[in-house]
């Protein structure tokens, strides 16, 4: 099952960053006949309200500014918005209040398939969007997010996405080969093959040749692994460019194959299999998504985000 077509939610504060993660954000909506909606977090207190009411009026004015700003921009771009958005922070005594919380619950609220926001974000009264905000609604979100540096994604491009065999892995490669079938982009599949990972130095020195076993078997696993994926794939109808077997370390492969290959988006799934098999796990996604050149969309089951970040804040 594709993600495609859904509803976008656009995070933005104004900065370059959510400019570019507009523009990205605007592509995939036209490509995927999916609703853009646009959200604005803007800082603000109750206290103001009751102290100084005009310093929260004015900041609500600077935040409805921005978020007007950014619609028009879109508007005039040639995309269209289906819903806009404004949340003003809250800070309550003895609860630190987050962006990503608001950019969370706004995407829960309307029923969002797909979050894109920038990696970074404005300092000063207009910050709202930043790093540490990125990175929490990865964690957090009940969907999949989009995060977006550098250039943003333009079609057709080349799609790069990382498959372990995990259930997220699954619905990141369907969701990829949609988005690059509607696009007119090229589907590339990688998958990252620990090496020694599965030895021991101390059995590397005193039994080699069982060391090179182990590795040719834990390789020719993956190897199968892959090809199942792909096989899965065309049989659905959804055609595979390139296929890519890499040994190391599983984000830094993905990393520098994304930029051998020229790809414009990563996808990938937020968490893989646990065990001897395990290749993507989170802590992976996350280090993709502070060090890849282009945007990277982290994909997960919808029901366990949703129960993970129900969790959350409730504890």
């Amino acid at each position: 099952m594709s993600i495609f077509p859904t509803k976008i939610l656009l995070a933005t504060d104004g900065s370059q960053e959510a400019e570019t993660a507009a523009a990205t954000a605007i592509n995939v909506a036209k490509s995927t006949h999916s609703e853009l909606h646009v959200l604005t977090v803007g800082p603000g207190s109750p206290s103001y309200d009751v102290r100084i009411p005009e310093v929260a009026e004015e900041l609500r004015r600077q935040a409805q500014e921005i978020l007007d700003e950014q619609v028009k921009k879109i508007e005039q771009s040639g995309g269209k918005v289906a819903q806009v958005h404004l949340r003003l922070a809250e800070h309550h005594p003895g609860f630190e209040h987050h962006p990503s919380d608001d950019v969370v619950r706004v995407a829960e609220e309307i029923g969002a398939g797909l979050i894109v926001l920038g990696s970074r974000g404005l300092g000063g009264i207009r910050r709202a969007l930043m790093g540490s905000v990125s990175d929490s609604v990865v964690r957090h979100a009940h969907c999949p997010v989009l995060v977006v540096r550098g250039a943003p994604t333009t079609f057709p491009t080349k799609i790069l996405v990382a498959s372990d065999g995990s259930k997220d892995a699954e619905l990141a490669a369907t969701s990829a080969a949609d988005l690059a079938r509607s696009t007119g982009s090229e589907l590339h599949v990688v998958t990252v093959f620990p090496g020694s990972a599965y030895v021991h130095p101390y059995y590397e020195v005193r039994f080699p040749e069982a060391a090179e076993r182990l590795r040719r078997e834990a390789q020719e696993e993956r190897q199968q692994m892959l090809d199942e994926q792909v096989e899965r794939l065309r049989k659905a109808g959804k055609d595979v460019a390139q296929t890519h077997i890499r040994a190391g370390e599983a984000a830094k492969e993905i990393v520098a194959l994304a930029e051998e290959v020229g790809a414009g988006l990563v996808v990938m799934g937020s968490h893989g299999l646990g065990g001897i098999r395990r290749a993507l796990i989170g802590s992976v996604s996350a280090a993709v998504v502070t060090h890849a050149h282009c945007p990277v969309m982290v994909v997960r089951q919808e029901k366990e985000r949703s129960v993970e970040h129900q969790a959350n804040f409730l504890t």
